[in-house]
């Protein structure tokens, strides 16, 4: 039986564990960790998937971040990171992680989020490429990668401007 809840202070460890394998590197878990000691840390959307026996299989973060436009800031979440360890992985994991996270962004009154990631993986959640709505990183990455979703219609019309991450995302 999985299930996916918010994180405990008992699971720090397994979190780190959890990301270390799937990414092969220690950047993701520092960037946790530092979110997690700052004011962008959503304590409710720090989601863990767990076996019967409370092992943590998999873990997803959504931080505060905003959107700098011409008119001043918009809210949004950042998704960052999604990890699955590596023997539970092509399991449906990330799916459930993803759905429960983005159920949650909304029920919290958050309109969007945005996402780095595999444009595989993240469009059959509704994602779409953020360039269309004229949102753009602060760094360069491939147009492709870098997407976003509307919980609440139309909550990113104007909006056009470049995303803000805490420092903490500059270091990955």
């Amino acid at each position: 039986m999985k299930d996916i809840r918010q994180e405990k202070a008992a699971d720090i460890l397994a979190i780190k564990e959890v990301n270390d394998l799937a990414f092969g590197q220690e950047n993701e878990s520092k960037l946790i960790q530092e979110i997690r000691e700052s004011k962008y840390f959503v304590p409710e959307l720090s989601l863990v998937a767990v076996i019967d026996s409370e092992e943590v299989i998999g873990h997803i973060l959504f931080s505060q971040i905003t959107i700098e436009t011409e008119n001043g800031s918009i809210p949004s979440l950042a998704l960052a990171p999604m990890a699955v360890k590596p023997e539970f992985q092509k399991h449906g994991i990330g799916s459930l992680l993803v759905n429960e996270g983005l159920m949650r962004c909304k029920a919290k009154g958050n309109g969007s989020v945005i996402v780095l990631g595999h444009p595989e993986f993240y469009p059959k959640f509704g994602f779409v490429r953020a360039s269309g709505k004229g949102i753009k990183p602060p760094f360069e990455v491939p147009d492709e990668v870098f997407m976003l979703i509307e919980l609440e219609k139309d909550a990113l019309d104007h909006a056009e401007g470049t995303v803000k991450y805490p420092a903490a995302f500059l270091n990955v």
